[in-house]
């Protein structure tokens, strides 16, 4: 068999794969509602309460995200603040936490037993509902607003605010007036991914929402609950229309950042910095400190609740949580062991797929593109919902494979992502150099085009083992009796009450991501220095 038609076959068999993996699972969960499924929940006013809840909670939550994130990055970035660089760092290591951190550390701190409501003020309360899932989620999803604004905010060319300071203008009105509209791009496509990643949350309001309901959740409730597979799918459905929405926008509204910035983002001498006024610099250093506390709280609760007897109530020193995590051996290796498995799978189907899209003539890459985002703009909850209606159709009960896959497609956006920004700045020449020699496409993948990726397809690797070893949302209907995993575990024993052994887990957990984390940072820095010592 030719070499030209290996790579056909490989090819035939990307196709294969996506089909089956993305676009069969929501085609099952399109054919299974009928029409008096969605007659009984468009007509239902309990559905129509759940539905302005999610409403009302992705704005709210997304404005204020963006609000803070915003704010955040420009303290980071613009201001003459003390402590830059540590501040810098919060939001990247929040990043990095796996998700279920959120949740449980939020009831630890804020809670009826929390220690800011109990221990701190002496209230009785409880932030279960809107208030308190307001404000895990901002505390979740702020630093991707960080991370956005403060790369727009770095990019915009000094000489812009070189002439507006020129002309007199104060830096309060060259924030708002040459500033703020330059990141205005920026900006919304930071809203509109927040945007759709609070529509897909399933881990914060699981454990904070409480009696407000939102629809994330409700597809999972009554899946297991009621046994409603046409309600929950039709759920689900409703949850994915402004989901889609939302990312074709954020798709636009990216394409449009990069246009203006081809313009606008050229290099510039740096602006010589100019002090802000005391009262300004005292409200942005409090502003990242009081921000900065609270992410760090999440860590030191979930870490003091794992050596306490009894949260709020009994704070005597303990190990007894921390030794019974040998009891829950089988979730941890199967958390790891998945996902590395997934992590691999995903990071080699996105490899394929971005080569095939970029640097081939075949047919069908447009379809194969279009395939290898979908997942980002399906919420979570429902791709689980997904694939359970796609095995129980075909069959197939074998839950640590459907796992895996699930993993496979939901992290697949991300890596294409990476593997496709690093692709773009590999020059076209090479491939004709390439050619020119006699050398194939297959050879071109794996003798050129991957190696001087390798960075960025390892990046993808790590980020996606960190993110499948927390994951929860699209592999609670899946898991079963013989496949355990440690993030639903987490997520079980916090519900049951049992938040020593709920922090234990997490904290064992979270250790093994930080862990994965640092040796993979320190792998990537070893293969970029064996590639620049190739080159000299």
């Amino acid at each position: 068999m030719g070499k030209i038609s290996k790579i056909k076959i490989l090819y035939l068999a990307v196709i294969f794969m996506v089909t089956a993996c993305v676009v069969f699972p929501l085609l099952s969960v399109l054919l299974t509602p009928k029409l008096r499924d969605f007659s009984s929940v468009l007509s239902s006013s309990v559905w129509h309460r759940a539905m302005l809840n999610t409403l009302l909670e992705c704005v709210s939550s997304t404005l204020l995200s963006v609000l803070v994130g915003y704010i955040f990055a420009y303290a980071v970035v613009k201001a003459d603040i003390p402590f830059k660089k540590i501040f810098g760092f919060i939001p990247i290591l929040h990043l990095m936490t796996p998700p279920f951190v959120g949740g449980l550390s939020f009831i630890l701190l804020f809670g009826r037993q929390g220690f800011f409501t109990k221990t701190l003020l002496g209230l009785d309360v409880s932030l279960y509902g809107f208030w308190g899932l307001l404000i895990a989620q901002v505390l979740c999803f702020f630093p991707i607003s960080y991370l956005m604004c403060a790369q727009v905010l770095r990019r915009i060319n000094p000489s812009l605010e070189q002439a507006a300071r020129a002309m007199g203008a104060s830096k309060a009105r060259i924030a708002l007036t040459v500033t703020i509209p330059l990141c205005a791009n920026g900006i919304l496509s930071a809203a509109l991914f927040i945007a759709v990643s609070v529509l897909s949350d399933f881990g914060n309001p699981m454990i904070v929402a409480g009696r407000f309901r939102v629809l994330a959740v409700e597809v999972y409730t009554q899946l297991t609950g009621w046994v409603s597979a046409g309600t929950s799918a039709v759920l689900g459905i409703i949850l994915v229309i402004p989901s889609v929405i939302l990312f074709i926008l954020q798709n636009r509204f990216m394409k449009k950042q990069e246009a203006k910035f081809a313009t606008i983002g050229q290099k510039g001498s740096p602006l010589p910095e100019k002090k802000s006024s005391p009262a300004t610099k005292i409200f942005l250093t409090l502003f990242c400190s009081v921000i900065s506390l609270l992410v760090l709280a999440q860590f030191i609760a979930i870490l003091a609740g794992a050596f306490q007897k009894i949260w709020g109530i009994n704070t005597a020193f303990t190990l007894d949580h921390i030794k019974m995590i040998g009891k829950y051996g089988v979730e941890l290796r199967n958390s790891i062991f998945f996902a590395f498995v997934a992590a691999l799978f995903s990071t080699t189907l996105a490899l394929l797929i971005t080569f095939f899209v970029s640097r081939t003539s075949l047919p069908w890459k447009k379809y194969l593109d279009i395939c290898a985002q979908i997942p980002a703009a399906v919420p979570g909850s429902l791709f689980g919902l997904a694939f359970s209606l796609a095995s129980n159709r075909l069959n197939i009960h074998f839950s640590a494979l459907m796992i895996v896959i699930a993993m496979t497609v939901g992290f697949m956006p991300f890596s294409y992502r990476i593997i496709s920004t690093v692709f773009s700045q590999i020059k076209s020449s090479l491939d004709d150099g390439a050619r020119s020699l006699g050398a194939d496409k297959m050879h071109l993948l794996t003798t050129i085009l991957a190696p001087l990726s390798s960075g960025g397809i390892f990046s993808s690797f790590i980020y996606d083992f960190v993110r499948g070893v927390g994951t929860i949302s699209a592999v609670i209907f899946l898991v079963s009796f013989n496949t355990p995993l440690a993030s639903i575990k987490i997520l079980n024993l916090a519900e049951q009450g049992e938040w020593g052994k709920s922090a234990a887990l997490a904290t064992i957990l979270t250790a093994l991501t930080f862990s994965v984390l640092l040796i993979g940072k320190a792998a990537v820095k070893m293969l970029e220095s064996k590639k620049g010592e190739k080159n000299d």
